[in-house]
């Protein structure tokens, strides 16, 4: 039996949650949410509380039992508090502001790059190098700021790029001097 699937997702004050058949639907303080889940698992509300159970033991009811307990909590948590990443740039001359709603990164290419959050995605910069990604929806905030990550990867050498806030970036030795 999954763990996390046992575990029961508690509704906070003024979140709402609707269910029609495989469709979950999730109302809150910064916003709404709606998945469609897969028929191998139903999910039940018992007053405060949600439980996402397995249709039958089959294989794909397995597998999916503890990901769409875990999908349905994130809405939950999404819609109450929401999710948020922050990524740090190093390396000099490396900057990053926000014009309209729009991220414009500097980070040695020969061009600005701008990225363009999707709707429900707030992005936001601190002292030029700190990037703050936020959002309701866990994986679109997560997509996001892999995606800016991705612009320009830290590099082992000495260490430049965006990473994560609290990434470890594993140094390389440079090339020995010659004897």
């Amino acid at each position: 039996m999954s763990r996390i699937g046992k575990r029961p997702i508690s509704i906070p004050q003024k979140v709402t949650v609707t269910i029609e058949g495989q469709q979950v639907a999730v109302k809150g303080p910064k916003g709404e949410l709606s998945r469609i889940l897969p028929n191998e698992v139903i999910v039940e509300q018992e007053g405060e509380t949600l439980l996402v159970k397995r249709r039958d033991e089959s294989r794909a009811a397995r597998q999916r039992h503890g990901l769409c307990r875990t999908l349905v909590s994130n809405m939950v948590e999404g819609v109450s508090q929401g999710f948020q990443r922050r990524l740090e740039i190093q390396g000099v001359g490396y900057r990053a502001q926000v014009q309209g709603r729009n991220l414009v990164l500097s980070v040695g290419y020969s061009h600005p790059v701008q990225i363009e959050p999707p709707e429900g995605v707030q992005m936001a910069v601190e002292n030029n190098t700190n990037v703050l990604v936020s959002g309701i929806d866990k994986e679109i905030v997560g997509n996001i700021a892999a995606r800016i990550r991705a612009v320009r990867p830290p590099e082992p050498y000495k260490g430049k790029g965006i990473r994560y806030a609290g990434e470890f970036v594993r140094r390389k030795a440079g090339k020995a001097g010659k004897k």
